[in-house]
């Protein structure tokens, strides 16, 4: 695992070890954010911990016509009981991210230097929110990294203060990306939760020939 001067560029990712981890150090820069995603590495540590930066082998993604919705959810769909947006409220949708509790993991990865950030890439329009609401109330949502010019999305985190919140703005937002002809959603590593929505597994070789 390398560390990362300041100004020093990243290792090639084949350099990362079993479990994806590839450098550490560096910053949350725009720039290195920006080439960072285009090389097919994020960062992801928690308060305690320098900046650690991955790019995991094999990558979980999802391919949008594999996308499954299940009855139940179909059936919440036609019923329209929420109500979705994009790019209303970036901050308030990471801000309900960084309270989710991830298991074993202490504290929070989105740290008050990574809200700073990714808002930075929002106004940059390169980072997107989707919310959810329910009465007026943001009860869902999910931000990320849209590489429109590579027709990627690559999904950093979500929430839910309801039931099925959060999959249901998934599944809307999944739907306008294909309408928009992208590619792959990157969902980085694997989880029952995304495998059930139809991502998988595909080696880091073949993911980052999207990226080129």
């Amino acid at each position: 695992m390398k560390y990362l001067a300041p100004d020093e560029d990243f290792p090639p990712v084949e350099s990362a070890n079993s479990l994806g981890l590839l450098a550490f150090g560096g910053d949350l820069s725009p720039q290195r954010l920006i080439t960072a995603y285009k090389r097919g590495i994020f960062p992801w540590y928690d308060s305690s911990q320098p900046i650690l930066w991955w790019s995991p082998n094999p990558r979980m993604v999802l391919f949008p016509e594999h996308l499954k919705i299940s009855k139940s959810m179909k059936q919440l769909l036609k019923k329209d009981i929420f109500e979705v947006t994009y790019n209303q409220d970036f901050e308030s949708v990471i801000n309900a991210c960084a309270t989710v509790e991830r298991g074993e993991q202490e504290g929070t990865w989105i740290t008050p230097k990574m809200k700073k950030a990714y808002l930075e890439l929002h106004e940059m329009g390169l980072a997107s929110s989707v919310e959810v609401w329910e009465e007026g109330k943001l009860v869902g949502g999910l931000y990320g990294i849209y590489m429109k010019d590579k027709k990627i999305f690559c999904g950093e985190s979500m929430f839910t203060k309801v039931s099925n919140a959060s999959k249901y703005g998934f599944i809307k937002f999944v739907q306008k990306l294909q309408q928009e002809g992208i590619k792959l959603i990157d969902c980085q590593v694997y989880t029952e939760h995304l495998a059930s929505l139809g991502a998988e597994e595909i080696p880091r070789e073949e993911f980052l020939k999207y990226l080129k």
